[in-house]
């Protein structure tokens, strides 16, 4: 189960996520980075996310890739975002309006 906790911090905002990361739940992430994506600057705070799939690693990459922060990224998710770059799928968006 995945637990998605937002605060604000100087104007960023923080998603400290926890629990089980796994592909059911990227739609919902990608949601809610979008609606805090448009006004802030974006923060994922790993220090409680327990497990990824490879689906994950890839959307992780991919939001890094596109200016999102990850903080406190267990070293075997940093190990395998190096691994696995950004080659699966299109980046997430995240477009000022």
């Amino acid at each position: 189960m995945l637990k998605v906790q937002r605060s604000t911090d100087g104007g960023r905002v923080r998603l400290a996520l926890s629990g089980r990361i796994e592909k059911q739940h990227l739609a919902e992430l990608q949601r809610v980075i979008e609606e805090d994506a448009c006004r802030h600057g974006i923060t994922l705070d790993l220090q409680e996310a327990r497990l990824v799939d490879r689906e994950v690693v890839g959307f992780l990459a991919r939001c890094e890739s596109a200016g999102i922060r990850l903080e406190n990224c267990p070293a075997y998710v940093r190990e395998w975002i190096t691994i696995e770059g950004t080659s699966s799928g299109s980046p997430p968006r995240t477009t000022r309006r």
